[in-house]
């Protein structure tokens, strides 16, 4: 079956974001016929008209069939699938963010958003054991995947051996077993760093801790022993993204 050519982006900022991001081509915009007294789907509705953007005013139902979510605030999109980049086109960016088996749409959603906050604004995903930038992932960053680049062609592997062969990135892996604590590297590694996050079921794979220039980890001190992924890429993020 071949894959649709449109997807349906959902929830106020991600409206919002999808039009300011330019990536994509915009249809329509479906609101809510009940929502105009919400201020913020006010301001959605004034950028839509700005933007030259058509408005369909609907009910509850179709904004809930459209999207697949009965979280949309609303408010729903059409537009064109999420465009990708290539890694020969972002290669050379002076830090990237790779996600290696991070398996929930949540936790992608969430460090999308991160990412964007703290400067990792290229962002390598595998083809295979991370979700895809779905609707739902968008949702989740708030609408952040349109303002970063996204790769989306090799598997995580095939990324860190490009990238440290071919174009002399150091690459950091954050683990919990890591040997080097995170805020040691900031001043030992500024520019062309590659960093890895692993999912909390699966962490970072065997292949990539061996090649690592640095495997770190976060100093903690409480009692439960682990992070979220999200958190953990955070915290990794804003120590790095100085």
């Amino acid at each position: 079956m071949a894959k649709s050519s449109i997807e349906y982006v959902y929830g106020i900022n991600p409206c919002f974001e999808v039009i300011r991001g330019k990536k994509r081509k915009i249809y329509k915009a479906y609101i809510g016929e009940k929502s105009l007294n919400n201020p913020r789907i006010k301001k959605l509705v004034e950028f839509l008209k700005k933007s030259d953007v058509p408005i369909e005013w609907t009910n509850r139902e179709r904004l809930n069939q459209l999207s697949g979510a009965t979280d949309n605030q609303g408010a729903v999109i059409r537009a064109s699938v999420y465009k990708y980049d290539s890694l020969e086109e972002v290669a050379g960016a002076e830090k990237i963010l790779l996600l290696d088996n991070v398996e929930d749409p949540h936790n992608v959603g969430a460090i999308l958003r991160s990412a964007e906050i703290f400067g990792f604004n290229t962002i390598l995903m595998p083809v295979k054991g991370v979700p895809e930038v779905y609707p739902s992932v968008i949702k989740v960053s708030a609408g952040a995947s349109e303002h970063v680049r996204i790769v989306r062609e090799s598997n995580s592997n095939s990324y860190v051996r490009k990238l440290q062969e071919e174009h002399g990135y150091k690459v950091i892996a954050l683990d919990e077993k890591g040997t080097v604590p995170l805020n040691g590297i900031r001043e030992v590694v500024k520019d062309k760093i590659l960093l890895v996050i692993g999912g909390e079921d699966k962490s970072v794979g065997q292949y990539i801790l061996n090649r690592a220039d640095f495997v770190v980890s976060i100093e903690q001190s409480g009692k439960i022993n682990s992070l979220n992924a999200s958190v953990a890429a955070s915290i990794a993020m804003f120590v790095l993204g100085g």
